[in-house]
């Protein structure tokens, strides 16, 4: 059994910034040796999140505006209240979203939909550095 782990930084630009990083952890997925296992990735913080979509310019603009449906960016949030902060909304939409996927990984490649990538969403209201963890464990038949 392999277990291989790697961190990768990220700058993004905030107000639901999309990201396509597949071709990343398929890089990591390759370095990894493992060809037959599961690519976990996980993203640091409380203000993103982790999703797959097809990477191309009308989902990402209705993932934008379904998110501003469910927690719009200019609404009245505890958080925002308590902190003195306005990323509530930010916030929110990383614990609907989840910071963290699996992925299985079948001859050394994600398996994936052909049209499907692996993206991280940067819900803050500021552009920010990011971390994700990609962590690697399968075997190397």
């Amino acid at each position: 059994m392999i277990v291989f782990q790697r961190s990768v930084q990220l700058s993004t630009e905030g107000e639901t910034d999309i990201v396509n990083i597949t071709e990343t952890i398929q890089q990591i997925v390759r370095e990894s040796g493992v060809r037959t296992g599961l690519a976990s990735i996980s993203g640091k913080g409380s203000t993103l999140g982790i999703t797959t979509v097809e990477y191309e310019s009308g989902i990402l603009a209705d993932l934008r505006r379904a998110l501003d449906q469910l927690a719009p960016p200019n609404q009245f949030y505890a958080h925002n209240a308590r902190w003195g902060d306005e990323n509530g909304s930010a916030h929110l939409r990383s614990a609907l979203m989840g910071t963290s996927r699996s992925y299985p990984v079948t001859e050394a490649l994600l398996r994936l939909g052909t049209w499907q990538q692996i993206v991280l969403c940067d819900f803050d209201d500021r552009p920010r550095n990011r971390e994700i963890t990609v962590t690697v464990m399968g075997t190397a038949e």
